[in-house]
């Protein structure tokens, strides 16, 4: 299982938010790449990245410290964030970034992920959103009416990535993982599957480890590791060792 640390930007600094609120912040860092550069000194294999403000104003916002974080690391990097149509998703893979994260536009007009899947197969992921279920979007402040699942299996047979599934409830509240939530999603599409939202400790890594052989293939981590709740190195340590003793509930994806 991949362990992915989570780089929220707002107005350039690394932030995390309270179930999305943008005034509910609070600053991890003053300067991006050194965070993106300790979490790859770490262990890190991957970075998800966020542009908080691209995401509230539907359009790029900080294009430039992305642009450093994929200059500075050797790590892939999948971005989410003001990602609204195919001319961004674009300019975003030419940049560098590995991965884009389709979300609100996706509900808008479905077919930009074919669309976009099309030209970039594998290197975009479908995160979908959900406040008690339902897909949320702008930002998470306007939640539909499309269930979660039902939403997912629209893009089932699309080259895609992942699906990024967010429990906004428990997104940085540091409450635990939705794992119900999370193993249902699996169970419903074939598509590799990222959970997100209420990391708070190993516990939640461990409890997730059983997803693995149902398709899930890691978990967005934020706060939990700007707290110290989490220590990524611990938690890839504590991964690797599973993959050696061979224990089935690790899986056999690399930590």
């Amino acid at each position: 299982m991949i362990l992915f640390p989570a780089i929220d930007l707002k107005e350039g600094r690394c932030v995390r938010l309270m179930q999305g609120h943008m005034d509910k912040a609070t600053v991890y860092g003053t300067d991006p790449v050194q965070v993106a550069l300790r979490w790859e000194a770490a262990g890190a294999q991957w970075l998800h990245v966020v542009d908080l403000d691209g995401a509230f104003a539907k359009t790029p916002k900080n294009r430039d410290v992305v642009a450093r974080i994929v200059q500075a690391v050797k790590i892939p990097v999948q971005l989410g964030g003001g990602i609204r149509s195919e001319e961004t998703a674009a300019a975003y893979l030419d940049l560098g970034v590995r991965r884009v994260i389709l979300g609100t536009a996706a509900t808008r007009d479905p077919a930009i992920v074919e669309r976009v899947c099309g030209r970039f197969p594998g290197r975009v992921a479908l995160g979908i959103d959900a406040r008690n279920g339902l897909v949320a979007v702008e930002g998470w402040t306007e939640t539909t009416d499309l269930q979660a699942v039902s939403f997912a299996r629209r893009f089932e047979g699309l080259p895609l990535a992942a699906l990024i599934y967010t429990d906004i409830h428990r997104d940085g509240m540091q409450s635990g993982v939705n794992i119900e939530a999370t193993a249902e999603l699996c169970r419903a599409v074939t598509i590799p599957v990222i959970a997100s939202g209420g990391v708070a400790g190993w516990k939640d890594i461990e409890a997730l480890l059983p997803l693995v052989p149902l398709g899930l293939e890691g978990v967005i981590t934020g706060r939990a590791l700007y707290t110290g709740a989490l220590d990524l190195e611990e938690a890839l340590r504590r991964l690797r060792e599973r993959e050696r003793r061979g224990n089935p509930r690790a899986g056999s994806q690399e930590a």
